[in-house]
């Protein structure tokens, strides 16, 4: 059901092409402040989202910050452009040198770290494949590796084959095949650091080069896009190669997870295309600082955002979505209605939810 809704947003989307130009800049506008920030923020830029949009639209810098968070959302909004003009030549398949190119640009050219240890300090060599290891620790304090340095460059050509030889057979849908691609890009993790921005940066590619809307995953949501990428790892297994080869059967958990979101940016640009809502926020309204009143957990934003994206939605539906247990969610439920937030009209089975503006 999922799919079939998805495909009737699509073919609605597609219908309002080529959009008026003042709703189209004002949504690009807005993608590209909420994009920037939270890809960034996912990987711990301290930015705050005012900074950002100050910076962004305005160029001006205010408060505090580190000097190289600053720098690398400028570039990453360059990036984004870049990612923007490759994805609408659909002439151009996606190719290794893009993506090395996107990496350099992204960072800002070549840094030092401190290591783990906080021993020694190590170059970071932008735009080229990892030359160390690289892992993370696991919440149950596993070291999990991802590919080796010395396999990389030949999983990174395997992967951007497979990719435009999927491309042009068609035999995925759209979103199967985006997620498909950032979960076997993060499995090789082929630059020294960037991976996740741009794993994200070519979901986006992948959409915008099929005519879908780009997508915003938040910095709030962190927890629920590292779990549905934790459950396609217990899928594939720890070993890099079996992750790098993954299939949709394996990942149908982060293919559910980038579906809504594409559910959900569609609903909302269709509402703004018919005027039932004024714009677009892909940002954790409480990172906005525009949250009324004291519902403003990150649980209770993400069901609120569920229910305005699917206001048809059971309670059921919404813990099989999210993965936060039957009791929780009902307990915010309680709470949003409490604060009148939120109502319920009909039938808890065949009624439907009404956000309180």
């Amino acid at each position: 059901m999922k799919q079939e809704n998805i495909e009737q947003l699509y073919k609605k989307w597609l219908s309002l092409q080529p959009l008026q130009a003042e709703l189209q800049q004002k949504m690009d506008q807005q993608f590209m402040i909420d994009f920037n920030y939270n890809s960034n923020h996912l990987e711990g830029n301290t930015l705050t989202y005012g900074q950002t949009k100050l910076l962004l639209l305005f160029g001006k810098v205010k408060g505090e910050g580190l000097i190289r968070d600053f720098e690398e959302m400028k570039a990453h909004n360059v990036g984004l452009e870049m990612m923007k003009i490759e994805a609408l030549d659909r002439k151009r398949p996606l190719s290794e040198s893009f993506i090395r190119e996107l990496n350099r640009t992204i960072l800002a050219g070549d840094f030092y770290k401190v290591s783990s240890d906080g021993e020694y300090r190590y170059k970071i060599h932008t735009g080229v494949y990892k030359t160390r290891p690289n892992s993370v620790i696991t919440p149950s304090g596993e070291q999990f590796d991802y590919a080796s340095p010395e396999e990389t460059p030949a999983l990174m050509y395997d992967l951007i084959t497979w990719y435009n030889t999927e491309e042009k057979a068609g035999n995925m849908s759209v979103i199967e095949l985006s997620a498909l691609f950032h979960y076997r890009y993060i499995r090789i993790h082929p630059f020294e650091d960037g991976n996740g921005r741009i794993a994200r940066l070519l979901v986006n590619y992948i959409l915008l080069r099929h005519g879908y809307p780009m997508i915003v995953i938040p910095s709030a949501d962190r927890r629920y896009y590292l779990d549905a990428l934790g459950k396609c790892d217990a899928a594939t297994g720890k070993e890099p190669f079996n992750g790098v080869n993954a299939t949709i059967e394996q990942t149908i958990a982060f293919v559910d997870f980038i579906s809504f979101y594409v559910e959900r940016k569609l609903t909302f640009a269709l509402q703004l295309y018919r005027g039932e809502i004024t714009e677009i926020i892909e940002t954790n309204k409480k990172d906005i600082g525009t949250v009324n009143g004291t519902v403003n957990d990150t649980v209770s934003m993400r069901i609120l955002n569920i229910i305005e994206t699917k206001p048809g939605i059971t309670v059921n539906e919404i813990v099989g979505l999210t993965g936060i247990s039957r009791r929780t969610v009902i307990r915010r439920l309680n709470t949003l209605k409490s604060y009148n937030r939120i109502e319920r009209i009909g039938s808890d089975k065949t009624g439907s939810w009404k956000i309180i503006k």
